[in-house]
């Protein structure tokens, strides 16, 4: 089962990555979400949208979102992203469960569990 989510990405005093949505079980559905945020989505802290461009970057799974408040323009990046652990891509998920041994000799991204816990 796929673990798909939504995410925001900003810089407000620090960089920031906010989850929209998680939980979705596919790529298309997470797209779906992602696509429907991009002319809803409002930083945490406030602003009065006056304007709103939405850039796609070419792999047309992510996207740059530019508001233009009152006072303030305002930046973030929304994309979806995959917890490879739970990827239906085999190759992929199994990478993930690799122990420490296998993982230093692998080539890929591997999620960890650190020792003792």
């Amino acid at each position: 089962m796929g673990n798909w989510v939504v995410i925001a990405e900003y810089y407000s005093d620090t960089y920031r990555t906010e989850f929209i949505c998680r939980g979705q079980e596919t790529k298309d559905q997470a797209l779906k979400v992602l696509r429907a945020a991009l002319h809803t989505y409002s930083p945490s802290k406030n602003i009065v949208e006056k304007r709103r461009h939405v850039y796609r970057f070419a792999d047309q799974e992510s996207y740059l979102v530019v508001i233009k408040g009152r006072l303030t323009e305002w930046e973030c990046t929304l994309r979806i992203a995959e917890l490879i652990s739970d990827s239906t891509n085999p190759a992929v998920a199994e990478r993930a469960q690799m122990d420490d041994d296998a993982a230093e000799r692998a080539d890929g991204p591997q999620d960890r569990i650190p020792p003792g816990y």
